[in-house]
């Protein structure tokens, strides 16, 4: 569910923000008391991915709100959120050029 809504505010709400570039969440890791969500975003489109990933983070208690909107009635509480460049493709790509 924090994956899937992280998506769609990323994608739809935030679309002029971080326009040209493609943003997707490939995976959420959620501490066991559910106070913390770590997200791994691949992001294509843009030439300086740690400067969009900065962005994200300098505005992380927005997309918190945004976040906490959607599905505050269906969870406890709203975990903090925490943003990571997922560089698993680069990974994999190197792999086959070295193989």
């Amino acid at each position: 569910m924090l994956q899937k809504e992280m998506g769609d505010i990323l994608e739809q709400e935030m679309r002029g923000t971080f326009q040209g570039s493609l943003i997707t969440v490939t995976k959420v890791n959620v501490s066991k008391d559910l106070s913390i969500a770590r997200y791994y975003l691949s992001i294509f489109g843009v030439k300086d991915n740690k400067a969009s990933i900065e962005t994200i983070r300098e505005r992380t208690s927005e997309f918190r709100y945004r976040l906490g909107n959607r599905i505050g009635k269906q969870v406890r509480i709203i975990p903090h959120l925490e943003f990571f460049e997922d560089d698993s493709l680069d990974y994999i790509e190197n792999l086959e050029k070295l193989l």
